[in-house]
């Protein structure tokens, strides 16, 4: 379809059409099943997989989907004019051409994160969504998530905590032998895969961005971990003289866990990074600790609704992709201080925009775990 009657049928639309590439896992339990949340801008139209099996038994799951396409059907697809928008729930390896491809021919971008395996192909993908037209969005589900947004307010300057000194997060999960997350080649690793969450946690919380790093990595001999770490350890200095510490496995039981502490008090939040369980907070004021339970909701279609909020309404989404090469520029950094064994200095764009309680969406919660087709557990 031309550029400008794709732009005029866009304008009379009232929801934005998307295509999902990738049914792995995450695609099948929880980005398929939020569309039903967010039926009021966003549509499942078309899937993308190099599975005729897949994309059979899933079209039929999923009603409302009009097109299956194999990855050699992409762009067909893209120019086709069926679409507005694509989900990117490919492998990390993949997003940056996926991406670019749907850059080029106009069609808007939501991309897993992390949004590319370096920062030159994150800087590529923002290019050329700017060049095509379009807005790229980097899926940071938690940043609309009630539990993560409140606890950046109870962080804020000024608020009940006193002023926060330092952060201290951990999640680990036992990942099994196999899965495309132990793959190196593929962008696997515990930095880009869980480290990610925490790296963009301890951004959020201080609201600022760390100016130096240092990370470890420990491997034992588990034949899991041939061609990935097994687990990393790292310090991010904030300005401001302030810390964040983080721990990442994929070869220790599930945790999923942040403290933000203050001169005032602390915070845990525990656990913290879920989709598929409620968070909790645990607040410690003046030696009297309090709790609260957030219940679940569907990050996903939250992040669906917002997105398309933005292409509707064809204004930046939040996280952007500058959100997104950031936590990918701190990865890096990790990676080559964990290689030679000393601190990495960082001199990182300055976010204006942190996630505030505006973002915050509550959406039922997927009530009933889909089963999954040629799709392994990721986890034990």
């Amino acid at each position: 379809m031309p550029r400008s009657k794709r732009a005029e049928a866009k304008r009379a639309r009232t929801r934005v059409r998307y295509a999902v590439a990738g049914l792995g896992h995450i695609a099948q339990v929880a980005v398929l099943p939020a569309f039903a949340h967010a039926k009021r801008n966003s549509e499942l139209v078309a899937l993308v997989s190099d599975d005729p099996k897949k994309l059979e038994k899933l079209s039929r799951r999923q009603r409302a989907v009009a097109r299956c396409a194999h990855y050699s059907e992409y762009d067909d697809l893209l120019e086709s004019g069926e679409i507005d928008a694509v989900y990117i729930a490919l492998p990390n390896h993949m997003h940056r051409e996926y991406a670019m491809r749907a850059a080029v021919a106009g069609v808007h971008v939501l991309c897993e994160k992390p949004l590319a395996l370096t920062v030159p192909e994150c800087e590529e993908m923002i290019d050329a969504a700017e060049d095509g037209g379009v807005q790229l969005m980097t899926a940071y589900r938690l940043h609309f998530d009630p539990a993560n947004l409140r606890a950046r307010e109870v962080a804020r300057p000024g608020g009940p905590l006193g002023e926060v000194r330092y952060f201290s997060t951990q999640f680990s999960q036992q990942v099994v032998d196999g899965n495309v997350r132990l793959d190196r080649h593929a962008g696997g690793g515990p930095l880009y895969d869980i480290g990610i969450y925490c790296i963009n946690a301890a951004r959020y919380i201080f609201g600022a961005e760390p100016d130096e790093v240092f990370a470890v990595r420990a491997t034992g001999s588990d034949p899991r971990f041939r061609e990935v770490d097994e687990m990393v350890a790292g310090v991010l200095r904030f300005p401001g003289e302030r810390l964040a510490e983080f721990t990442v496995s994929f070869g220790a039981a599930d945790v999923s866990a942040y403290r933000v502490v203050g001169t005032k008090g602390d915070l845990v939040v525990e656990p913290a990074y879920d989709y598929a369980a409620g968070l909790k907070h645990r607040l410690t004021l003046k030696g009297k600790t309090r709790t609260r339970a957030f219940p679940r909701t569907d990050q996903f279609a939250a992040e669906l609704l917002h997105f398309s909020d933005c292409v509707l309404g064809d204004r930046p989404p939040e996280p952007s992709g500058l959100e997104g090469l950031i936590d990918v520029a701190v990865i890096q950094a990790l990676q080559q201080s964990a290689d030679t064994g000393a601190p990495v200095s960082l001199a990182l764009p300055r976010r204006s925009h942190r996630p505030g309680p505006e973002l915050a969406t509550r959406r039922p919660p997927v009530q009933k775990k889909p089963a999954t087709f040629h799709a392994n557990a990721s986890t034990r």
